[in-house]
């Protein structure tokens, strides 16, 4: 999940390098590893009303996305979220962004690690994205942590999710008020939109709008297609338009999530078949 950009007036290249090395361990570590049906919520800023499962590790990548705003150019490399299943119907959530300036750096960092959280996400209501009827109804909330060549500082997020879905697609609304690093209240207010969920490659579609007080307004659509390679690993493309302040931003973002058995939760123990009598 990330907001509206922000680019500070240091430089180092240790975010870059440091994600890199841990997102090389994350994989190798999966390798050859059964794996849980993928959860995870790439290639959209909100999420959905599910959690990965017990004992699941779920790895959203974007190994490279290309961002444009106000004339100037990025590269995220990698844009990443870590899910862990921590508890049955909770997940423990982990986002960062690494951004490299390209071109003339007019006084901007080589690099910088950006939107930077730990969240926890828990399903209260289990509905149909859980295999039952009705809604489900989660909130995913925790601090916003401080920013290498960032905001220095932190703040707090808390996300209602409600998700439902039909034989034509999924809708998912977020309702999303934080407290900025710069300690604003932001508000965020999304829908996402899905294809039938039983499509091997299915239309996705984002709408939102952000205020943050005291700063800027982004009203944001993104149109992409997510690739259900097998239930495990989905791959996805999507292109984003957004209009940030007084300037356009443009994205394209590539990547993919990838479900990994990390332990296996003990089994309740069987009953033993009545006596037949």
């Amino acid at each position: 999940m990330s907001h509206a950009r922000r680019y500070p007036p240091l430089d180092s290249l240790l975010a870059s390098r440091a994600v890199r090395r841990l997102v090389a361990l994350l994989l190798a570590a999966g390798i050859g590893l059964l794996s849980p049906p993928a959860r995870a919520y790439r290639p959209f800023d909100g999420t959905d009303g599910d959690v990965a499962e017990l004992g699941a590790f779920e790895l959203e990548l974007g190994p490279t996305h290309w961002y444009r705003q106000g004339g100037q150019s990025y590269v995220i490399a990698p844009a990443t979220v870590l899910n862990f299943g921590i508890v049955k119907d909770t997940e423990l959530v982990i986002d960062f962004e690494d951004f490299i300036a390209v071109g003339p750096l007019d006084g901007r960092p080589r690099a910088a690690l950006l939107n930077t959280d730990v969240l926890v996400k828990h399903i209260f209501r289990e509905g149909i994205l859980q295999g039952k009827t009705g809604l489900s109804i989660a909130v995913e909330a925790g601090p916003l942590t401080p920013e290498i060549n960032g905001t220095d500082s932190f703040g707090a997020s808390a996300n209602v999710l409600l998700s439902y879905r039909w034989d034509w697609g999924t809708v998912h609304f977020n309702e999303w008020p934080m407290y900025s690093r710069e300690h604003n209240l932001d508000l965020y207010s999304g829908v996402i939109v899905e294809g039938p969920h039983e499509w091997v490659v299915r239309p996705v579609s984002e709408v939102y709008v952000e205020k943050e007080f005291n700063a800027v307004q982004t009203a944001s659509l993104l149109v992409g297609a997510i690739w259900n390679v097998k239930d495990s690993f989905q791959v996805d493309l999507a292109v984003r338009g957004a209009r940030v302040g007084d300037e356009n931003a443009t994205e394209v973002r590539f990547g993919f999530t990838w479900s990994i058995p990390m332990w296996h939760p003990a089994e309740a123990p069987m009953n033993p078949a009545p006596m037949v009598r």
